[in-house]
């Protein structure tokens, strides 16, 4: 069995960071890219995959992204890719792969396989009519959450083989770290989706308290202006993109989350793993990972003096952090572990395999 993962993105978030675990190691997996980030060829290229790169010329935005989708240069490169590659399995990872993933396998008879990492093709109504098509065309889907495997098919009940497997965490890697003094973070792109907003607003509200924000994104100088504007900009500090975040995690004592929506939450896992609790918005696949009371706080609602109010009750309570934190680690341990995610992929892998054709 060979799998070529297809990827093609601009930026690194966590579909590109749970492929490199899902394939780093295994000679079976190659990745076929497409970006024009330096830091997404580096990514894959340090984690020692082999890499087939379409080159410094692929461009971003709605005109390159319709002319990659309906052309026939990057479906030809991808086709030349898996043949050349032997590819048994193509695994499409990202909005952008979709079509062009789909269209450049059925030239080689690969089997299809896709993992949907975020509910965006099944809300945005821009990404619809392309999901709409390559969907039907899929041997499998999987789902990161059962919270998008069910946004999926209450808008694609057509679908046939869905499967869930949960995103997994290296947990040598992510090992535990001593704890730290009282302090927030939240990792992630700086984009509408992740809500920091209201990180923002909470954290004004909990005197006291400070939040470190590991990433970059389109939001960066609105939020900074709004930092400013409630008056904790000296409490706030935006630490910028890291290819290795635990460091970040080692330094604070609590992740928080407050995104508009959310597939999973890889980051919330590793913070997880590394024994650190943590501090959500009741959102999506975030309800599948933090338990309140046990490994962590959900707020009572996706406000921010709800969300003040469970960083509040994380941020005087020492104590409370340790013991939910370790059970946060044991979590990980037992239900969100690299091997179980292996595992998953493979049985979806020899599953498509065995359908009559191959």
């Amino acid at each position: 069995m060979k799998v070529v993962h297809v990827v093609a993105a601009g930026e690194i978030g966590g579909a590109e960071r749970m492929l490199v675990d899902l394939a780093r190691g295994d000679d079976r997996h190659a990745i076929a890219l497409l970006t024009p980030n330096d830091g997404l060829r580096r990514l894959f290229r340090d984690a020692g995959l082999p890499v087939d790169d379409r080159g410094t010329n692929v461009k971003e935005g709605p005109l390159s992204f319709l002319s990659s989708t309906f052309g026939q240069g990057d479906v030809g490169w991808l086709a030349d890719v898996f043949q050349r590659r032997r590819a048994s399995i193509v695994h499409l990872h990202t909005f952008a792969s979709q079509v062009i993933g789909t269209r450049a396998a059925e030239k080689t008879g690969a089997r299809i396989v896709r993992t949907e990492h975020s509910t965006r093709v099944y809300d945005d109504p821009s990404c619809w009519p392309f999901a709409r098509w390559s969907l039907p065309r899929a041997d499998a889907v999987v789902y990161i959450s059962e919270h998008v495997r069910r946004r999926a098919l209450a808008k694609a009940p057509f679908l046939r083989d869905t499967v869930v497997v949960r995103n997994g965490v290296d947990t040598e890697r992510f090992d535990v770290r001593p704890p730290a003094p009282s302090r927030f973070l939240a990792l992630g792109r700086l984009d509408p989706r992740k809500g920091l907003d209201l990180a923002l607003e909470a954290i004004a509200g909990v005197p006291g308290a400070s939040l470190d924000i590991v990433g970059t994104g389109s939001e960066e100088r609105a939020l900074r202006a709004l930092a400013s504007s409630l008056g904790i900009a000296d409490r706030v500090h935006f630490r910028g993109y890291t290819s290795d975040v635990r460091e970040a995690i080692a330094g604070a004592s609590v992740v928080l989350a407050s995104a508009v929506e959310e597939g999973l939450g890889i980051a919330i896992l590793e913070a997880m793993a590394m024994g650190r609790p943590a501090c959500v918005v009741p959102v999506g696949g975030l309800l599948e990972i933090v338990r309140d009371g046990e490994t962590g706080w959900v707020a009572a609602a996706r406000t921010a003096p709800a969300l003040a109010e469970a960083l509040r009750k994380a941020h005087e309570n020492e104590p409370e952090r340790a013991r939910r934190g370790a059970l946060a680690r044991t979590r990980v341990e037992e239900e969100f572990s690299l091997a179980a995610m292996r595992q998953g992929y493979d049985a979806v892998y020899a599953r498509v395999l065995k359908r009559p054709g191959h």
